[in-house]
């Protein structure tokens, strides 16, 4: 990847490089927009294969993050985290993890509130108070919005809803089998609510601790990693890593909806997103779909301080916007990607100009 090309043509602004040889510190930061104010995305811990696809990995997340904030209605901008390493090994040694996430938040610190963080996959809020010890440029911290996982899965099973009302005429997961990938925070929240609303959910994870507790609370089916791709199933769910809808997973699908809480699960949007509709499945945009943690988290923001209560209320206007989405795809002809990503722009575009950005 030629890195300064990739980011000229997609609007990056900055992309940052931190180490501490002392805890074995490797970050990287990426900042998409601060047009529409701060960039603000999560910290994930993963272990890599390679620098090369960490850094791929930051720049889509964090262009993620500008549009998701963008349709949402955020004055935020777009950034994200990546931190290469076991996240189990730094657990294992508390004085190791305080110092770890300190440093973290002292580099943090040094990008002058151009970035904002909170948790995200393998990170938690005790990981973030670690890191507001240095910096005041963290969100989702206990005692305010806290953990973004539940609100996330609360948006995320409202855009099922309304993708459901879209494809079967009635707002309910009743009935129909849903297909999930992963079983960590969000799709566990998401099951939980599927469960109720009487739903078959099948599901793929590689820990055997999360899978036997999907197992016992949801009476879930568990298939292997690769299966869950070519499962029998109204809706899936992709909620662990991204791409995971491509070349080689779109002839397996079976299923008339894909609505899940992974980022950029589309390897490459515009083939993918139209083979897609081709097979008749219709596709909710991801950054859509999961903006429910990033909303409660900007409700810390708010003048009143975090009301839970208005961030709820904020998080279920998801149903509509996806509803508005997938019936102007249609009306349009169009990708729902297209749709929303218009959207996106749309709103960047304008708040541009107010602000005489010219760039």
């Amino acid at each position: 990847m030629k890195k300064f090309e990739y980011m000229e043509k997609y609007g990056f602004e900055q992309l940052c490089f931190f180490q501490d040889k002392d805890t074995g510190l490797k970050a990287i930061t990426c900042v998409h927009s601060t047009v529409l104010g701060p960039g603000l995305g999560g910290t994930r811990f993963w272990n890599y294969a390679t620098e090369d696809e960490a850094i791929e990995d930051v720049l889509r997340l964090a262009r993620g993050m500008t549009y998701k904030n963008s349709v949402a209605g955020l004055a935020l901008g777009g950034g994200k985290s990546v931190i290469i390493g076991d996240v189990k090994q730094l657990r294992r040694d508390s004085v190791r993890r305080e110092v770890f996430w300190r440093t973290f938040g002292r580099y943090v610190n040094g990008l002058s509130g151009r970035y904002i963080t909170a948790e995200d996959m393998n990170t938690t809020t005790q990981d973030m108070k670690y890191v507001h010890m240095e910096t005041n440029y963290v969100a989702g911290l206990p005692g305010r919005s806290g953990n973004p996982a539940p609100y996330t899965a609360r948006g995320l099973y409202k855009s099922m809803l309304a993708c459901c009302e879209h494809v079967f005429g009635v707002s309910s997961a009743s009935g129909k089998t849903v297909a999930i990938q992963g079983m960590g925070a969000v799709a566990y929240t998401l099951a939980e609510y599927l469960h109720k609303d009487g739903a078959n959910i099948i599901f793929s994870e590689m820990d055997d601790e999360k899978a036997q507790k999907a197992i016992y609370d949801f009476g879930a089916k568990r298939v292997a990693l690769d299966d869950i791709y070519s499962v029998d199933c109204d809706i899936y769910s992709p909620c662990a890593m991204g791409a995971t809808v491509n070349d080689v997973t779109i002839p397996q699908f079976k299923c008339k909806i894909i609505c899940g809480g992974a980022n950029n699960v589309l390897k490459d949007a515009p083939v993918h997103a139209k083979s897609l509709r081709e097979r008749g499945i219709v596709y909710a945009p991801d950054y859509v779909v999961n903006a429910g943690g990033v909303i409660n988290v900007s409700h810390e923001f708010a003048d009143k301080g975090y009301i839970e209560e208005a961030s709820i209320s904020d998080i279920d206007r998801l149903y509509l916007r996806i509803l508005e989405i997938l019936r102007t795809a249609d009306e349009k002809g169009r990708l729902t990607y297209e749709i929303a990503d218009e959207m996106a722009e749309a709103r960047i575009d304008a708040v541009r100009k107010v602000k005489g950005i010219r760039c």
